[in-house]
């Protein structure tokens, strides 16, 4: 995105993006530098966040390649017992909710290290992962037998997989699709891999979350995109996708849930009044580019208050350890 002029919407493809904040170049977050790579110059990019008011998404402009982010990766799902805890109750929820056996299938699209297929798996369900890190699909297969491709998720492979006959009665992607440059490519690949009666139960940070804590330290090179319910609508209704429920969590400082289906099932069952309920509140903010100017002058004033206290801190002789 960063090498096209002017920059286009990830989602809709719109030109006419308006700044949000600009965090100048930053190194990469999770590029944990070995005691060698200290002395040399570490590298750093543009970390800028936009507004599309043509379909509402906040995204950054950067966009580094995944094969640079993800195909060496050093954060295992499973070290975080909320997170399986987490996992190990939407599981539970689902198996029952869509009467799953050992004649159905659910695959996980940044299944990581198996943390929340293995419960599938102990249920007799059979399971499917997609893990582009090479290291840690190594960790799925290896330590819970949780069959693995470890390739990064698009149409192609979607496509691959549908004619090996592997369509999904519910696929989980939790926290990768904020990852994703190509937003359209990985909706439509979900919609060639699911059953035509199946559910894609989707979870993103939820950018209203971010904007009112103020949480700028979730802004890095490799979540691209900022959702809210409104933008996600569009984007998924663009490849026949319905939004039939939505949770909000308090997982990873505020995440959207949403349960997705096809939209030649959704027609014999309207969105839950949840659903409803968050779309008309969202119109009151999400297409308004002053909400987002606020967040701008939050983190600003955050950064005065900390430089003030660092300064005040050290006239006082204090030793800041950081």
């Amino acid at each position: 995105m960063s090498n096209t002029h002017p920059p286009r919407c990830r989602s809709c493809g719109a030109t006419e993006l308006r700044p949000v904040i600009d965090l100048g170049r930053t190194p990469l977050a999770n590029a944990l530098l070995t005691a060698e790579q200290l002395e040399g110059p570490e590298a750093a990019y543009p970390l800028e966040v936009v507004f599309c008011p043509a379909c509402t998404l906040v995204q950054i402009t950067e966009t580094v390649p995944p094969e640079q982010l993800f195909r060496e990766y050093f954060y295992l799902s499973s070290f975080s017992d909320t997170l399986l805890r987490h996992a190990e109750a939407i599981a539970g929820e689902l198996k029952t909710s869509r009467h799953l056996d050992r004649d159905s299938l659910v695959i996980e699209i940044a299944s990581n290290d198996g943390y929340l297929l293995q419960y599938y798996k102990q249920a007799g369900i059979p399971v499917l992962g997609i893990e582009p890190a090479t290291n840690i699909a190594r960790v799925a297969q290896e330590e819970r037998g949780i069959p693995t491709i470890s390739e990064f998720f698009g149409p192609a492979l979607a496509a691959e997989l549908s004619q090996q006959g592997k369509r999904a009665d519910v696929i989980h992607a939790n926290n990768v699709l904020a990852h994703v440059a190509d937003l359209n490519g990985f909706v439509s690949g979900l919609a060639a891999l699911l059953k035509d009666d199946g559910v894609a139960v989707i979870e993103v940070p939820y950018v209203k979350d971010m904007i009112d804590r103020t949480e700028f330290d979730t802004i890095y090179h490799e979540h691209l995109c900022y959702f809210s319910l409104t933008t996600l609508e569009q984007l998924f209704r663009r490849h026949d996708l319905a939004i039939q429920d939505v949770e909000r969590l308090p997982i990873h400082g505020g995440t959207l849930r949403i349960y997705a289906v096809k939209i030649s099932a959704a027609r014999e069952q309207s969105p839950s009044p949840v659903t409803l309920q968050l779309l008309a509140n969202e119109k009151a903010w999400a297409g308004e580019f002053e909400y987002y100017r606020g967040f701008r002058e939050s983190v600003d004033r955050l950064r005065k208050e900390l430089v003030t206290l660092l300064r005040d801190l050290k006239a006082e002789g204090k030793t800041i350890a950081v």
